[in-house]
């Protein structure tokens, strides 16, 4: 079903074909031995040309884990691109070597540019404040498998809503299904863009920048980190890295059930005390993550569910 096509954006897949994905994900968590040599003979390059530990790691682990192969870069410095190659000829030239290829860029739009290049699948991993989706469908898988589907649920999302492409291509995502409501939490600096409400119903969401507020409410917290990377200007930064922290205290108002998410890296919006919480599934949103790119670069590349 998606054989050599590329994922640029979290809704260039339809719920079909979301769905189908989770399935595969869920047997190979299920059994991962029994898909370990279904990428043999395949390569995978990795081409971050901004920094990541979770989203680098988990695609190497997940094609080492299909049997395949890895090549590519953690630097943009290590790469052609130092030399002022373009993203085009990169690409053109990975494709002589790869079977599909991974892409992260500080640019918006960048791995869609190289996509119309590109004779191989290309899987955007992040690019600037824009879009992630395959951390958009590690997101997904977590509150597939941990609170039994996606519908029906008040979801908050807290921090930087403004540039948070995590958060940016999860709402994308989650307006596909059924009876969400969202309650989006930041500072006034650091709100959501106008354009990602536009595609929600105004009945649908609330913004707040209250988080004790509306603890009691949610079903899934999905906290952020206010991103250093993306400020010009280091005072405004630090006067709002801090803004929120969870800790115990605000755990006290939350569900019995309620589950708290975060992409990480974190840096000081969660206190380590939240960790021993059962609630806290940050690291288990982790690993679904490597699951869940196992199935994505199966079906890619055509690899068999089965």
């Amino acid at each position: 079903m998606l054989k050599g096509r590329h994922i640029i954006e979290s809704t260039d897949l339809s719920l079909e074909e979301l769905e189908s994905l989770f399935q595969l994900a869920e047997r190979i968590v299920e059994a991962p031995q029994r898909f370990s040599d279904r990428g043999r003979g395949k390569i995978l390059a990795t081409l971050f040309y901004e920094p990541s530990t979770r989203t680098r790691f988990s695609f190497e682990a997940a094609m080492l884990r299909l049997g395949g192969q890895v090549i590519g870069f953690s630097e943009p410095g290590s790469s052609s691109a130092a030399k002022g190659e373009s993203i085009g000829d990169t690409i053109r030239t990975v494709g002589c070597y790869a079977d599909a290829a991974v892409m992260r860029h500080p640019k918006e739009g960048a791995p869609r540019l190289a996509s119309k290049f590109s004779s191989i699948p290309v899987i955007n991993a992040g690019d600037g404040g824009h879009q992630h989706p395959t951390q958009t469908l590690t997101d997904l898988l977590t509150i597939r498998r941990l609170k039994g589907d996606i519908s029906n649920k008040t979801i908050g999302l807290c921090g930087d809503l403004m540039f948070g492409r995590t958060v940016h291509s999860l709402v994308n995502a989650l307006a596909q299904y059924d009876n969400l409501h969202f309650v989006f939490i930041s500072p006034p600096e650091l709100t959501i863009p106008p354009y990602i409400l536009e595609e929600l119903g105004s009945n649908t969401y609330e913004q707040t920048n209250d988080l004790e507020a509306v603890m009691g409410k949610l079903d899934i917290l999905y906290m952020t980190r206010i991103q250093r990377e993306r400020f010009f200007n280091e005072e405004e930064y630090l006067r709002l890295k801090g803004y929120y922290i969870l800790d115990a205290e605000k755990m006290e108002l939350a569900k019995e059930d309620m589950i708290v998410m975060h992409p990480l890296p974190r840096v000081d919006e969660i206190a380590p005390e939240v960790d021993r919480d059962p609630r806290a599934v940050y690291f288990q949103q982790a690993k679904f993550g490597m699951y869940i790119r196992m199935a994505l670069i199966m079906e890619l590349l055509g690899l068999g569910g089965e």
